[in-house]
């Protein structure tokens, strides 16, 4: 299974990933121009996506959406939530209403629920045969009954948005540190190391850190709190990328 990472952080939000039988966009934020450009850096043309799946509808997972589906047709997955917040795409004809689980062959797509103030947000694990991919951005907690269901996968892109020093002495007003701190927010880097010390397993091979906040955070903090975090509780783990926010990195 192959995993681009298109974009990442609060300007635009998009991965991409081939299993053997589908080509997928998770998200489609920043530009459509820019999410070509990224696409054909690996040779694959926006007409090949099969499927774009959305996390949530805020403007930074879904501000290409509606030029790529004009000018593509792949299919879209969203639910009924979801189409009233971005009701552009009701009348798209090759729209999938639903929220469950997809099986293709070999490829099989799980959804589950995160913790954003958002309708209807969702993360993703994705199964190529043996192969697994998480996605998991944009939620204030995770929960534990979610834990064992995300263990122990090969790939994940998961979000350590924010140093809380950073943020709480920072620039932004009060009413947004609150939400960005909430259930309903994101995670903070001390938040990512402690859930990945619950799913990290043997087989885990590669870990993203994404939605990397400009304002609040660093590549150099994040990853020493996620990996000062892992060493305190005795997990072994060193392979991680920092997802970037206009440059394709793969996982």
């Amino acid at each position: 299974m192959l995993v681009h990472i298109l974009a990442s952080g609060s300007e635009g939000n998009s991965v991409f990933i081939q299993t053997k039988n589908k080509k997928v966009l998770i998200d489609a934020g920043m530009n459509y121009k820019y999410i070509k450009e990224r696409l054909e850096e690996i040779d694959v043309d926006p007409s090949e996506i099969d499927m774009i799946l959305i996390t949530h509808t805020h403007s930074d997972h879904t501000s290409a959406l509606k030029v790529f589906l004009n000018k593509n047709h792949p299919e879209l997955y969203v639910d009924e939530e979801m189409l009233n917040e971005i009701d552009y795409v009701k009348d798209y004809d090759n729209l999938v209403l639903e929220f469950k689980d997809y099986k293709f062959d070999d490829t099989l797509i799980e959804m589950f629920h995160t913790s954003h103030d958002a309708p209807a947000s969702r993360g993703y694990i994705i199964y190529d045969g043996e192969e697994s991919f998480v996605y998991i951005t944009d939620t204030g907690y995770i929960n534990q009954r979610l834990f064992k269901k995300l263990y122990n996968k090969n790939k994940y892109v998961f979000e350590a948005n924010h140093d809380v020093e950073l943020l709480m002495h920072g620039r932004y007003p009060q009413w947004l540190k609150t939400r960005i701190l909430s259930d309903k927010g994101h995670l903070s880097n001390g938040q990512t190391g402690f859930y990945l010390t619950k799913i990290i397993g043997p087989d885990t091979k590669k870990i993203a850190l994404a939605h990397l906040s400009k304002e609040n955070n660093d590549p150099e903090i994040a990853l020493r709190d996620v990996k000062a975090t892992l060493k305190e509780n005795d997990v072994e783990f060193n392979n991680f990328v920092i997802a970037k926010q206009r440059e394709r990195v793969e996982l």
